[in-house]
């Protein structure tokens, strides 16, 4: 098949959607497709052997507590049209489908088999920016998509309240090749103390502040505990300097972002992985991450985090925004070597099932669905081609579920 992954965030900044989309890509492309990403670029990348093609240069919008590049120009149609022209896709995969600009205008062009994934969680970019201004200008985008993929039922739950029809859950991957426990860890955090590693974008949402205090509890009876702390961000980074300075605290280490071939040497450094999220997350891919560098995992209890991991087996889940669960859980993984090793270890074998190359296969089968479906049906047939209210089908009228 010729297939189009759309993204609609800057493919030249790394996120958990880019991150996403880059990794399908590879997969896909190693089982025989030819794959095309499109996507706005801050810059030119060199991924993909040509095959990326750059549509928008994105600006960078403040929003829930997080900050979204999106290319925002009106001017995509004609460079739209002409690379689907062009380029005959046989399926168009958008991420975050009704995004702005790029994702609602490629599904309005579109007259082949439209597929969306569904990434965000209440609270997060890609709905409340994402929706386009009329209900009914929705409605007709939203006949448009063939299949509805949610990254698990926490995402599903959300895009259901908009989008109704149909779903199936096939989670975010993991490539296990690359976070693999065979890395070298970064010499320099060898030194015998106990590392507390954190992973994430500088922002209110990941919970640092809540780390940064708790961690100050924790020094008190782990002295030889230190907090590291990796991505990128630099509104708050200052805050968060301002807060360890007054707490008085040593051994933290802002380490500012990473390329992806070095994060797995920070998991690797580890002994402890905290995940502090207060919410807003649909999925726990620095989880699985963790995990497959065999960590034992701190993480707040919030919904996209548990259908990860299990309390008690891979890690200990505590209350978000609870600085003394998260002191508490913290020191006792800090002070039991045997328990870390347990929990890694069950971690290890968690994380199997989310193998990109597993993952891959069922986005692909879903794929031959959905255009199966089509196939069988003029009406579907119908509302790919349009954009209007009389493409309306009945099947689009159902209410979401899960697991479909």
């Amino acid at each position: 098949m010729k297939i189009a992954l759309v993204c609609p965030y800057d493919f030249a900044y790394p996120g958990g959607v880019v991150n996403h989309v880059t990794a399908l890509e590879k997969q896909l492309s190693l089982m025989g497709h030819d794959v095309r990403v499109i996507a706005p670029a801050s810059h030119d990348i060199g991924l993909f052997n040509g095959r990326f093609i750059r549509i928008g240069r994105p600006s960078p919008l403040p929003t829930s507590g997080t900050v979204v590049r999106i290319s925002i120009s009106l001017r995509l149609a004609g460079q739209i049209k002409e690379t689907l022209a062009r380029e005959k896709f046989d399926i168009i995969h958008l991420h975050e489908p009704f995004m702005i600009m790029l994702c609602s205008a490629m599904l309005r062009f579109s007259k082949t088999v439209n597929v969306g994934t569904f990434h965000a969680a209440g609270g997060r970019p890609g709905y409340n920016l994402g929706w386009p201004v009329s209900r009914i200008v929705l409605r007709r985008r939203a006949r448009k998509l063939a299949g509805r993929i949610a990254v698990s039922e926490t995402a599903l739950k959300y895009a259901g309240k908009y989008v109704k029809g149909p779903y199936a859950v096939i989670p975010n991957g993991i490539e296990l090749g690359h976070f693999s426990p065979g890395v070298a860890p970064i010499e320099t955090l060898r030194d015998g103390k106990l590392n507390i590693l954190f992973v994430g974008r500088l922002e209110a949402r990941k919970g640092l502040e809540y780390l940064i205090k708790a961690f100050a509890t924790v020094k008190e009876s782990c002295p030889e505990a230190r907090l590291v702390i990796v991505g990128p961000g630099t509104r708050l980074r200052q805050r968060y300097e301002a807060m360890v300075s007054k707490l008085g605290l040593d051994d933290v280490v802002f380490v500012g972002p990473v390329s992806h071939d070095e994060l797995p040497r920070y998991y690797q450094t580890a002994d402890v992985f905290c995940a502090p999220a207060t919410g807003g997350e649909s999925f726990g891919i620095v989880l699985l991450e963790a995990m497959a560098l065999g960590k034992p995992i701190v993480a707040s209890g919030i919904e996209g985090y548990a259908s990860v991991m299990t309390d008690g087996q891979e890690g200990i889940l505590v209350r978000p925004r609870d600085i003394r669960e998260l002191s508490q859980a913290l020191l006792r993984l800090l002070g039991d070597e045997a328990l870390r090793r347990q929990m890694g270890s069950r971690g290890s074998v968690t994380v199997q099932r989310y193998s990109w190359a597993v993952v891959a296969e069922k986005v692909a089968a879903y794929y031959q669905k959905v255009i199966g479906g089509i196939s069988s049906s003029p009406e579907a047939k119908a509302a790919m081609a349009n954009d209007n209210p009389s493409a309306e089908t009945a099947s689009t009228l159902k209410p979401a579920r899960a697991g479909a």
